[in-house]
């Protein structure tokens, strides 16, 4: 991976619980980090993969290596939301991680 390639901000963000102003709490979705990404859409046996379970929604993000990150969190890409599926620690290096995400419907 070239840092070149790292060309798409994206924005994590993690579910928080907040008092709203009739005091009750209330989920939202609040931005964690922004960072640098390789954005790419699945191709050839992944594509394949995600068609057989409807997942054709599925995008794959590219990223510097962060502590900190889990599935519970989501991931902001121009105006949509993708829900993580799956991370990997490219080959444990501790260098770059493979996101998987999956686009959320927008109701309405």
């Amino acid at each position: 991976m070239r840092t070149e390639e790292l060309r798409h901000k994206i924005t994590l963000q993690k579910l928080t619980t907040s008092t709203n102003e009739n005091g009750f709490e209330e989920e939202v979705w609040e931005d964690y980090l922004t960072v640098w990404a390789a954005v790419s859409n699945l191709y050839g046996r992944e594509y394949f993969e995600a068609a057989a379970v409807q997942a054709e929604e599925t995008v794959k993000f590219t990223i510097r290596f962060i502590k900190d990150i889990n599935e519970s969190m989501m991931i902001l890409f121009r105006d949509k939301q993708y829900n993580i599926t799956s991370i990997d620690n490219i080959k444990y290096r501790n260098k770059y991680m493979e996101i998987k995400a999956l686009e959320v419907e927008s109701s309405g």
